[in-house]
């Protein structure tokens, strides 16, 4: 059997991102179509895609899980990841984008950019992962090629440099003009209808028009299509198609292509554009990893050491099954390999190349690769596997920090077990989700992303469990702050009961940290989202670096509960001014200890406050439901920030503690006799009113 189908220079790594609702699963299902890795068009709305194969998936009519294709185009293997649009499931988002070279993100025609595919765009950014962007739904009404480009120059401060031409607008929208080969490109009302031919006597000049723009944009990015332009006034289609892979590889610029999936019309350019512009995994830079204290770099190259990143496991009742992303070297059936985080080995079982629930076994798997692993017992998502001989450490995906959490109990207390060890496994599957004991109520609490990330892993257990369990409501996660800090506390660790005793003198002062102070921009301390700094200031030696470090370790400690309501602390700077050791019974151990009492102590004397998660939302209604809206937007506690008009519609845009969104949907509904619609995104936290903060501690 063949084991892979290329090298890793004809490898794509590719993933699809959008908001809910702007196509992507289409998208998807349409690419395994036209490369003939399906011989049937599946459907979002009939429940009968490949990628949205899970029950709720179809029933919900929404992408939960990221989901591994593969497919071959013009001699290229694709390795597709289809991921969430909701943004309760950014974080499947996020750990896929970990592993991908490349990205297709899709924008409604009508809606443009909306504010899930800003958040995704805004992921990739971090990753450095080059993207295409496909303007989808050009048959909608209302649809304008144009306006959504203009959105994504305004919205993601992109240069936008678009490759084609529409031919024909919303229903009677057919192909469009490839402005770089300058051809017509049009499709008829069978699947398979795809013609090239010349322009259009009707769009010569304009396509010629657009033609002469997309010259002059990329010779202003581009050095060497600059000399081309400046020495002949034109490009050929060779120089613009290499600048334009350039140019996307590098995120100076993103190419910009249309068409209507559902229709299947744009897919076949899209697979073209794919294969031309975005990286291989030789193209993109040598993975970076750690050994010991050393960095150290791998390329994609099947003769070096191996090392892989697992960033999705898939807990079920007959297995585990662990995909990986392989970076460097060759894994082959039977290998054991380490798992340089735990430092145990793994056996690897058999490899699986993935066709989102269905598999077909292969026997190795080479740098570049992206493959499913059966056998690995303790692996984790984020877990680095690599040889034994050359052991690696790779930088795993980060988590969001979980803002929403409910109380959860099986209904017969025989089931208590049982729901322990599936909770177990839903968090082995999603590292999003958190489990923990309230050390006051003792119940168990699941907390998560938002409310519908709960409700889907709430119903995930009563269906592949089994099992009847009561839910509590949905409560959000608060923060606690510093306004005013506090100088020069004095703190004096001093125990002695007998041998060596315990001896550390520290003087701190707390202040408010300006900047972020929530997860949104992914800061890193206690809680996973918390921002603090620490500093010392200390001379002379008074307190040695190895103690100062072990004040830093205590301080962290006592960021875990805050005075105000046990809830974590963010947003504050501590900086260490003078202290003093004793010979023999100062140690580390000492110093850490100093370090969390003083700061619980400064704490308890600093201006403290609460802070709530918030959410921007963007809610859609008709013209005449506005009003209606908007009171009811401020009896929530939200800020409107703007408006915009949309052929009979509204857009409003407003900022609304995450609290008082629960319910929201439904509430909307009725409002709007079903035509309203809203999406979110987090922004942030914000201070909570006091008697907001009484009402919630006290349900």
């Amino acid at each position: 059997m063949r084991t892979h189908l290329n090298t890793s220079t004809t490898v794509r790594n590719l993933g699809i991102l959008a908001h809910v609702d702007a196509g992507k699963t289409t998208v998807t299902e349409r690419i395994l179509y036209a490369t003939g890795t399906t011989h049937k068009r599946g459907e979002v709305h009939d429940g009968t895609t490949v990628t949205d194969y899970d029950p709720q998936e179809r029933d919900r009519g929404i992408t939960i899980f990221a989901a591994a294709v593969s497919c071959t185009w013009d001699g290229h293997h694709v390795n597709l990841i289809d991921t969430p649009g909701h943004v309760d499931f950014s974080d499947e988002v996020e750990r896929s984008l970990r592993v991908l070279d490349g990205a297709v993100a899709v924008f409604d025609a009508v809606a443009g950019v909306e504010p899930q595919s800003e958040s995704v765009w805004r992921q990739a950014d971090r990753h450095g992962v080059p993207r295409l962007v496909f303007v989808n739904k050009m048959d909608r009404v209302g649809a304008d090629l144009d306006r959504a480009v203009a959105s994504v120059q305004e919205r993601l401060h992109v240069a936008a440099l678009v490759v084609q031409l529409p031919i024909g607008q919303e229903d009677g929208f057919r192909g469009a003009v490839d402005l770089v080969q300058m051809r017509a490109l049009v499709w008829g009302d069978e699947p398979d209808s795809f013609a090239a031919g010349p322009v259009p006597d009707a769009l010569y000049e304009e396509a010629r028009g657009r033609r002469r723009m997309l010259e002059e944009r990329v010779a202003e990015l581009h050095p060497a299509a600059l000399e081309e332009y400046c020495a002949t006034s034109e490009l050929s289609a060779a120089t613009l198609t290499a600048a334009l892979r350039d140019l996307t590889r590098s995120g100076e610029g993103v190419v910009v292509l249309c068409g209507s999936a559902y229709r299947n019309r744009g897919v076949e350019p899209l697979l073209d554009a794919v294969v031309s512009y975005l990286p291989s995994p030789v193209d993109m830079p040598p993975v970076r990893g750690t050994r010991g204290a050393a960095v150290e770099e791998r390329a994609a190259d099947p003769a070096a050491p191996f090392a892989a990143l697992a960033f999705k496991v898939n807990a079920t009742a007959t297995g585990r099954m662990t995909c990986l992303r392989v970076y460097s070297g060759t894994m082959r059936k039977g290998d054991t390999v380490l798992d340089a985080g735990t430092g145990r080995t793994e056996r690897i079982g058999r490899i699986l190349r993935v066709q989102a629930d269905r598999h077909a076994e292969v026997d190795e798997a080479v740098a570049g690769d992206i493959v499913a692993v059966v056998g690995l017992k303790g692996t984790r998502a984020g877990s680095t596997l690599c040889s034994p001989q050359a052991p690696l450490v790779l930088e795993p995906p980060k988590s969001a920090a979980p803002v929403v959490s409910v109380a959860v109990e099986a209904v017969g207390s025989a089931d208590t077990g049982r729901l322990s060890a599936a909770l177990a496994r839903l968090v082995e599957e999603d590292p999003s989700l958190v489990v923990r004991t309230d050390p006051e109520t003792g119940q168990t609490v699941l907390s998560g992303m938002g409310e519908l990330h709960l409700e889907v892993a709430v119903e995930k257990i009563r269906r592949g469990h089994g099992l009847r369990i009561d839910v509590g409501r949905p409560r959000v996660a608060y923060r606690e702050t510093v306004v005013r800090g506090v100088s020069g506390l004095v703190y004096r660790h001093v125990k002695q009961e007998g041998g060596a005793g315990q001896f550390a003198h520290v003087v701190l002062d707390v202040e408010p940290l300006e900047g972020p102070t929530d997860g949104v921009g992914g800061t890193g301390g206690a809680g996973g989202d918390c921002a603090f700094e620490f500093r010392s200031t200390v001379v002379g030696g008074r307190v040695p670096q190895e103690y100062a470090r072990a004040v830093e370790a205590g301080c962290r400690d006592a960021l875990a509960e805050g005075p105000l309501g046990g809830h974590p602390v963010t947003g504050l700077r501590v900086t260490l001014t003078d202290g003093a050791t004793h010979s023999k019974d100062s140690s580390e151990m000492a110093f850490r200890a100093a370090g969390r009492f003083a700061l619980r102590e400064a704490l308890r004397a600093a201006g403290m406050e609460v802070l709530e998660p918030v959410a921007e939302v963007v809610v859609t209604v008709p013209d005449e439901a506005v009003g209606g809206v908007l009171g009811d937007l401020a009896a929530r506690r939200g800020r409107v920030s703007g408006s915009a008009a949309r052929a009979g519609t509204t857009a409003v845009t407003a900022t609304v503690p995450l609290a008082e969104l629960f319910g929201y949907a439904s509430r909307l509904r009725s409002r709007t006799q079903g035509r309203g619609t809203f999406t979110t995104r987090p922004a942030g936290h914000a201070p909570v009113p006091a008697a907001a903060y009484r009402q919630a501690s006290a349900g």
